[in-house]
């Protein structure tokens, strides 16, 4: 239960970056309250999504990972943000990415942002 709370919060303090950096990824919301709630409702199901459709995705793209020595990786997150904000659009909440290629940059933020606060905050 821990890990899954430190994970969600790593994702939406990285979604929170990925925001306030790219002009095409945006998070909107009334008030300050709302707009939290929707990052980490956002949070949530980039976790799912990152959980359950990505490893069938890099099963079936395992041919492009290997050719292009794993960074068919940055494509397939890409994706993953595309869809994610594709089922919070059909949730009402108030995520938006603007294309592809602000979907790769948003998802490298996102991968570096996540990794590196997984490590600092998963510390026993």
């Amino acid at each position: 239960m821990k890990s899954f709370l430190v994970k969600t919060l790593a994702n939406a303090a990285a979604l929170a970056v990925a925001v306030w950096l790219f002009e095409g990824i945006r998070l909107t919301g009334d008030d300050t309250g709302k707009e939290v709630l929707g990052l980490i409702l956002v949070a949530l199901i980039f976790g799912l999504v990152n959980g359950i459709i990505k490893p069938v995705v890099k099963l079936f793209a395992l041919p492009a990972l290997v050719l292009t020595l794993g960074l068919f990786t940055l494509v397939i997150n890409a994706l993953m943000l595309l869809l994610t904000s594709w089922i919070a659009d059909q949730a009402d909440l108030s995520f938006e990415v603007d294309g592809f290629w602000t979907a790769v940059g948003g998802a490298l933020v996102i991968s570096v942002v996540s990794w590196a606060l997984n490590m600092v905050m998963d510390r026993d």
